[in-house]
């Protein structure tokens, strides 16, 4: 049997009950009851709100978990590689935004092959070089491709800085056959993880400004913008009320982790998505008085956000520390009971989106029973 085709290793605790606990580690495990509620929460909200949705595939880099959002009611899946537009794609996944501009001859090259294939896709720009390359690209393969402005939102990272540079662009994009303006891109990725509720509404608010004024100087040069996408799960309740968007890139939503729990949100709150993934690791070695070793390390969480804070499995008051690349340390408060080897230890994640880069297969458990295996269909597909 080879490596291809050998079955996972939890593949023989699907359907059996309390799974959960058994599975071989280190697991990244998903709670569907509370992934599926976060996914109905912010459909409802984006529909009572008149917005579409358009979540964004790097959190989860899942065909099956883009699928079930898009079953329901998101519009299409934001990709930031081509990569990830690849993965989705092979599984008939569209239409797709790619959210950071691409530039090299062999990528735009790998772009058309997706229109041609049949994929939609838009890809923003923020460049006129950029734009004539792929104008050229286009019309020497007798193909169309749409484009977005991407306006800065602050981050003074990516997107043109003033309205009419937007609108600049947006004339050199109409003004050839082979090219599609659809709208303008806002995206404000330093707003999301803002703690304090008032300066991160402040910092959302200012976001808005920037893309009211882009919108406002490109329908005033009679090249009103069709797409208006930009938001994210940290801003989402600003974005929803009276916001400048008409389209939301939302994705941590669906997943959570430790770093959006310690976002405030609001005397509207608490917030209205529940941390649904987790990394399940095993204790492996107890010989240090007050603490315990796991096998979940560098290799299986994401450092680059606060600790992983342990749900289930050790005692309350217990902290997590990564201890290597294959090793995590629990340190125990005092006087409480040690865990035996082999005890199962559930942790929140402390940053979902590089997390889920570190596995092959999200671990779906119903309550403490292991229900499906889904591929993690564009792990490292990053260029």
């Amino acid at each position: 049997m080879t490596a291809q085709t050998k079955p996972h290793p939890n593949q023989q605790f699907i359907d059996v009950p309390g799974s959960l606990w058994r599975l071989q580690t280190p697991a990244l495990v998903l709670d569907l009851d509370a992934f599926e509620a976060n996914v109905r929460t912010a459909a409802k909200l984006a529909s009572s709100h008149h917005l579409k949705l358009r979540p964004h595939a790097k959190s989860h880099r899942s065909s099956t978990v883009a699928k079930r959002q898009l079953a329901a009611g998101a519009v299409g899946m934001c990709v930031q590689t081509l990569g990830e537009a690849e993965a989705l794609w092979a599984h008939h996944i569209s239409p797709l935004l790619l959210a950071s501009p691409i530039v090299a001859p062999e990528k735009i090259a790998r772009l058309i092959d997706l229109v041609l294939a049949g994929c939609k896709i838009m890809v923003v720009v923020d460049d006129h070089a950029n734009v004539a390359d792929f104008a050229a690209a286009a019309q020497s393969r007798h193909a169309t491709v749409d484009l977005l402005v991407d306006v800065d939102a602050g981050r003074d990272k990516l997107g043109v800085r003033d309205p009419s540079e937007a609108v600049a662009l947006a004339q050199q994009i109409v003004r050839h056959p082979n090219l599609r303006f659809r709208g303008i891109q806002v995206y404000g990725g330093h707003v999301q993880h803002i703690y304090d509720f008032h300066e991160r509404q402040t910092a959302a608010h200012q976001v808005h400004a920037r893309a009211r004024a882009a919108t406002a100087a490109l329908t005033a040069a009679t090249l009103p913008p069709e797409i208006v996408t930009g938001g994210g799960t940290g801003s989402f309740q600003f974005d929803l009320e009276g916001g400048p968007f008409n389209d939301l890139q939302i994705g941590s939503y669906a997943f959570m982790d430790v770093d959006y729990l310690r976002v405030d949100f609001g005397p509207s709150g608490p917030w209205p998505f529940t941390s649904s993934l987790h990394v399940l690791a095993t204790v492996i070695s107890r010989h240090v008085a007050g603490r315990v070793t796991t096998d979940a390390g560098i290799k299986s969480f994401a450092t680059d956000g606060p600790p992983p804070q342990i749900v289930k499995g050790c005692p309350a008051g217990s902290n997590y520390a990564i201890a290597g690349d294959e090793h995590g340390r629990v340190t125990l408060p005092s006087g409480a009971a040690v865990p035996p080897l082999g005890q199962r230890v559930l942790c929140v994640v402390p940053h979902c989106d590089p997390n889920v880069n570190l596995y092959d297969f999200l671990h779906v458990c119903r309550g403490d029973q292991l229900v499906e295996l889904w591929p993690i269909d564009a792990r490292g597909r990053s260029i």
